[in-house]
């Protein structure tokens, strides 16, 4: 189900779990690894694709949140100033039990991510998946990871990801399962 307004939503039941980050920063494409399902995210090479908040049902009462992109994107200003409200919504909602937020490796945590930080604490678990890590070298992957760790102190936890290389999946993936409750990993 995809929404562009707050009364689109789902009915606020159940558990769900959002994942969000930079245009471009691998999120569709952490989501469809993760759950197992090629093409449920759209991936796109042009930054900003994702531009209404997309609900996903995985089974009754369990849900994945895909929210747009921020910095870069490439939809109109008239969707980009209407999104702001759509993410305060979804705040709100009981049924969130955390954000999956997807960071570049090679890039870092930076400012639109610190802000998401600061959007989701403390109400909210917030999980990181550093992506792209398939693109580093082992002493490239160490250091990030702990830069990342540095960074985030207790705020987060925070992994090596590769929707590529599988590199970190089974861990992703026991994160969202123990979020949204179930005892089986994604399908």
């Amino acid at each position: 189900m995809s929404a562009a307004a707050p009364g689109q939503f789902p009915a606020d039941q159940g558990a769900e779990v959002a994942f969000a980050g930079r245009s471009n920063a691998g999120k569709s494409s952490a989501i469809n690894a993760i759950l197992g399902r090629q093409g449920l995210a759209r991936t796109s090479k042009t930054p900003g694709r994702t531009r209404l908040i997309n609900f996903f049902e995985l089974s009754a009462l369990e849900r994945i949140v895909d929210l747009p992109g921020y910095g870069y994107a490439s939809a109109p200003e008239s969707e980009r100033r209407a999104w702001p409200h759509l993410i305060e919504a979804l705040r709100a909602r009981a049924a969130l039990r955390g954000l999956f937020v997807i960071v570049d490796a090679r890039r870092g945590i930076g400012p639109g991510d610190e802000a998401l930080l600061e959007w989701a604490l403390p109400a909210h678990r917030v999980h990181v998946l550093l992506s792209k890590a398939d693109k580093l070298s082992r002493s490239e992957s160490r250091r990030v990871l702990a830069a990342a760790g540095g960074t985030l102190a207790q705020r987060a936890t925070v992994q090596l990801f590769s929707a590529h290389g599988r590199a970190g999946l089974e861990e992703a993936q026991r994160v969202l399962a123990d979020w949204l409750g179930s005892n089986k990993k994604p399908r």
